[in-house]
């Protein structure tokens, strides 16, 4: 990697990470919709879904040192600033609270159902997580990582964020999807979820929207937030092109063959 490359890899460094489902008003009441069935069970270890997670927990052990890594420590920070943050490059669009309240809002606003659905399924399975089954390191302290494997919160708020920006820019869907598969690749990398977590994380986030869209208060959200974006690049307001070209380097990087 060149220098100016190295440089946009150091600008998307983490900032600490804060919890993923934060209080405030959902689109869908509690108990309206509820993802469990939705999905397939948790992976067993000693099952062939089970053993796969593990072989691939194991394989990207390998990735630590590598500007992969250091994506995935960035992509742990999943507050509002950071995620606009990091969808930025791939909006083409700089965002931040600041100047796209709406779109945040209606973010978070889908995120506190998806997140909800999330909860629920990790309370009932309680995964273990990748390291708590086979010895390897990980990009943050695990002694610092709560909760349960499956499904990913992080995968779930990446893949929710990733699917209402592409509705919202959908001329720019295909790396703003891409961005959010590679956000929830992140935690693989960092193994703190396993790959079948993540993978129910994104199955989490696109059957709860698929209910959440059925709302009227979500499609006027949609419309608002069109606007705003529309406004801002009118106004040019575009994300640093070093720091996004690391990044699509970054995001099309495999994790897996």
């Amino acid at each position: 990697m060149n220098g100016k490359l190295l440089a946009g890899v150091a600008a998307l460094m983490a900032i600490p990470v804060v919890a993923l489902a934060q209080d405030g008003p959902a689109f869908l009441d509690d108990g309206y919709f509820d993802v469990i069935n939705v999905l397939p069970p948790a992976p067993i270890k000693d099952e062939p879904r089970g053993v796969a997670d593990r072989a691939i927990f194991k394989l990207t052990r390998g990735l630590k040192g590598t500007p992969r890594w250091d994506l995935a420590i960035n992509d742990a920070a999943a507050d509002t600033a950071s995620m606009l943050r990091d969808f930025s490059c791939a909006a083409g669009l700089n965002l931040t609270p600041g100047n796209a309240p709406r779109t945040a809002a209606l973010l978070e606003k889908a995120s506190r159902d998806t997140a909800r659905e999330a909860n629920a399924v990790k309370d009932f399975y309680r995964r273990q997580r990748p390291f708590q089954i086979d010895a390897g390191e990980t990009c943050e302290p695990a002694a610092a990582i709560t909760g349960f494997d499956y499904p990913s919160g992080h995968a779930t708020r990446g893949w929710t964020w990733g699917l209402i920006l592409s509705e919202i820019l959908h001329e720019r869907a295909a790396p703003i999807l891409s961005r959010a598969r590679a956000f929830g690749e992140s935690r693989i990398v960092c193994g703190v979820h396993n790959a079948s977590a993540v993978e129910a994380g994104r199955m989490t986030a696109e059957a709860t929207l698929n209910v959440v869209r059925t709302e009227q208060a979500y499609a006027s959200a949609v419309v608002a937030a069109r606007a705003e974006l529309t406004a801002l690049r009118k106004a040019g307001a575009s994300p640093p092109a070093p720091a996004c070209s690391a990044e699509e380097i970054l995001v099309e990087q495999p994790i897996l063959r």
